[in-house]
């Protein structure tokens, strides 16, 4: 019997019976086994009644309480699931062609026990122009209740079932991200497709990239305007940055963070001009008069010297705004700094090669994962902590003592064939 590695408060008092079924669940407490998972046995825990499980008898009144708020959270989070699909829903609105009908149909959606409940389904182009069949379901018998109901789900999965090969077979050929599905815009796009109807027409990649993408970024602007009255409230900070490639080609950009979050202004391409602290300083004056200097509080750059001389410059013209250098930029300095020094260069040097020479050799690498189940490349926040954690990796991985230092293979003819041999007793002993 095993735990599932979850912070899930039911897994305090629960064991995985068979590790091939995670689905059967034993309670450490009475010894029952509840299915499907372990929902079920945060209700066998919790003593609640007419859910089809017993209530644990040996449960104590400490646990009962925490795994009845741990359903109601649950629960909490599906019918705000469904209120969002709701919202997401009422948010597209069709307009209606002359030769439709003028009455539209209005769809309930109603959460009832955790589910929504449609009145009508549309199926093809003749719904439209019929009405749907009221059937009195309380004169009917309990086998043709089910029978019915039966006919209506098999019609409906098999018609279900082929939207979804299509929209995977879109998403496979296409290269798209799996998680683009959760999108909300996604999802109205969905809604609306199903409002349009039959024969709809995908835009050309000329209407992308110019009459509708110009139109999205009006819609933006409109939805920044609302912001911008935010700001005179609370104030804002502008967050400058610069990004070169391999062959030199810049870009700069300006962020505004305020209270809600990080808004995108601006972005410019540098392609022949030079950062000189004079050049940042009029892309930032400009975006500072652009939003308000009053409503300005600080501006945030890196510790870079072109960046110095902007902030004095800026200093010299808006005396009332702060200047203050990027957190991420500093620690990535300090870090650059103590990787200098002489006690943890020569051991971040031979990290590296150790790192290298595991991650060049496929056997070794499949040894080194086979046994530790872990990477040691670990990519940081700033580029110099990568290093450090690299560090980090190589003393948490075991196999160090256990196969190459206290084996008689890192001491025999073979281990002194290694040239990393002396840096994984450092990173791994050290």
């Amino acid at each position: 019997m095993c735990k599932r590695d979850s912070g899930d408060v039911g897994w305090e008092t629960a064991v995985i019976v068979d590790p091939s079924n995670a689905n059967d669940v034993k309670c450490i407490l009475s010894g029952q086994v509840t299915k499907p998972g372990i929902n079920r046995h945060k209700v066998h825990i919790a003593g609640i009644k007419g859910k089809g499980v017993k209530p644990c008898l040996r449960a104590s009144e400490d646990q009962k309480p925490k795994c009845r708020e741990a359903l109601k959270e649950k629960r909490s989070k599906k019918v705000e699931k469904l209120l969002n699909v709701a919202r997401l829903k009422g948010d597209v609105i069709m307009s209606l062609s002359t030769h439709e009908e003028k009455e539209e149909e209005e769809e309930e959606i109603s959460i009832i026990e955790g589910r929504t409940r449609k009145r009508h389904i549309n199926v093809g182009t003749m719904d439209q122009f019929a009405r749907p069949i009221k059937v009195d379901y309380a004169s009917m018998s309990a086998s043709k209740k089910m029978k019915q109901q039966n006919v209506k789900n098999v019609i409906f999965k098999k018609r279900l079932l082929e939207v979804h090969q299509y929209l995977a077979r879109c998403v496979y050929e296409a290269g798209f991200p799996f998680n683009a599905i959760d999108n909300d815009s996604f999802k109205r796009f969905v809604e609306a497709l199903g409002q349009y109807g039959p024969d709809y027409t995908p835009p050309s990649q000329y209407q992308l990239r110019e009459p509708l993408l110009k139109g999205e970024v009006e819609r933006t602007k409109e939805i920044l305007k609302k912001q911008e009255e935010e700001w005179k409230n609370s104030g804002c900070s502008i967050m400058t940055n610069a990004w070169s490639d391999r062959k030199r080609k810049s870009i700069m950009n300006l962020c505004v963070n305020w209270k809600l979050g990080t808004t995108f202004v601006s972005l410019k391409e540098a392609l022949d001009d030079a950062h000189t602290g004079q050049y940042i300083f009029n892309y930032v004056n400009k975006c500072i008069k652009d939003i308000g200097y009053e409503n300005v509080v600080q501006i945030v750059t890196d510790n870079a010297s072109n960046n110095m001389a902007t902030a004095n410059l800026l200093a010299l013209e808006w005396s009332n705004i702060f200047w203050i250098s990027c957190a991420s930029h500093t620690i990535n300095l300090m870090l650059e700094g103590i990787s200098k020094l002489p006690s943890f260069k020569g051991v971040i040097d031979k990290a590296k090669s150790f790192t290298i020479f595991i991650y060049a050799h496929h056997k070794t690498l499949a040894l080194m994962r086979k046994l530790t189940k872990k990477e040691i490349v670990r990519l940081g926040v700033t580029r110099f902590s990568t290093s450090f954690l690299t560090l980090q990796s190589d003393h948490l991985i075991g196999y160090v003592d256990s196969f190459y230092l206290l084996d008689d293979f890192a001491n025999g003819y073979e281990g002194f064939r290694f040239p990393c041999i002396e840096s994984c007793r450092l990173s791994g002993l050290d």
